[in-house]
């Protein structure tokens, strides 16, 4: 390979990498969210989808409705949170190639913890398990199947039930160093001129009144909803400034 050729091919990976960051934070604007129950109780008053109510409770009734609806089924194990960290693995990537040179050290910890964090997070999830054990249980004939496939869909509902006031150890550590991740990285936009001061200050704030969410969830449950609620928009906010700035260093490298 011609040496010449070595600079330009590094700056098309990091082109490309700015691209795919950016539209990846775009789209995570729309699925941030843990789930679409809202959405889908809306939609619900339209005829579009049907809303169980009461919500499922044991996994004979996870099972019935992703048989019957699976895309509401699977909405409401928050399968959103599958396709949102995949979202968030690869901005922290985008992220890393644009602010390495303001301070590696803490982008190479930031990223690396972000990406366990994702990959914890994404082990956690019980959303696909659910569907896969509800299929296996239809299928079958077998009494002894189906009790082995109910007693399964109920330990996977006690350790992560979406109604639960508690999820999975893993979710928590997931969603803990994916937050710190974004804390640090906002930090390190804070230090320089890429990103600017607004984006920086939103991504603090996002990350951090998310991070309170696990105090408030501690020592007071009946408020834990209002930190990750207060970081909403800041989040939103910060995915969009982060998309533009990481297409324009996209237009930089043409």
């Amino acid at each position: 390979m011609n040496d010449s050729s070595s600079p330009q091919i590094r700056e098309n990976s990091w082109k490309t990498l700015y691209i795919t960051g950016g539209v990846a934070a775009l789209l995570a604007v729309i699925v941030f969210r843990r789930n679409w129950a809202a959405e889908l109780t809306v939609s619900d008053g339209f005829g579009i989808f049907s809303i169980p109510e009461p919500m499922p409770s044991s996994a004979l009734e996870w099972f019935a409705l992703l048989q019957q609806d699976p895309f509401v089924g699977l909405s409401l194990l928050n399968i959103s949170d599958l396709i949102n960290f995949a979202l968030v693995g690869l901005i922290f990537l985008a992220l890393y190639g644009a602010l390495r040179n303001v301070n590696r050290g803490v982008m190479v910890l930031a990223t690396s913890i972000g990406l366990i964090g994702v990959a914890v997070y994404l082990a956690s999830n019980q959303a696909w398990e659910m569907l896969s054990l509800s299929k296996q249980y239809a299928a079958t004939n077998s009494e002894e199947q189906r009790s082995i496939l109910l007693t399964a869909g109920d330990v996977l509902l006690a350790t992560n039930n979406p109604e639960a006031p508690y999820q999975a150890t893993g979710i928590y550590v997931g969603l803990f160093l994916v937050l710190m991740a974004g804390l640090l990285i906002s930090i390190v936009m804070l230090q320089s001129d890429i990103f600017g001061k607004a984006t920086a200050v939103c991504g603090i704030l996002a990350n951090s009144l998310a991070v309170l969410g696990f105090i408030a969830l501690a020592f007071g449950p009946a408020i834990s909803w209002i930190p990750p609620t207060l970081s909403a928009p800041f989040r939103m906010i910060w995915y969009i400034l982060i998309a533009i700035k990481l297409f324009r260093l996209a237009k930089e490298k043409e």
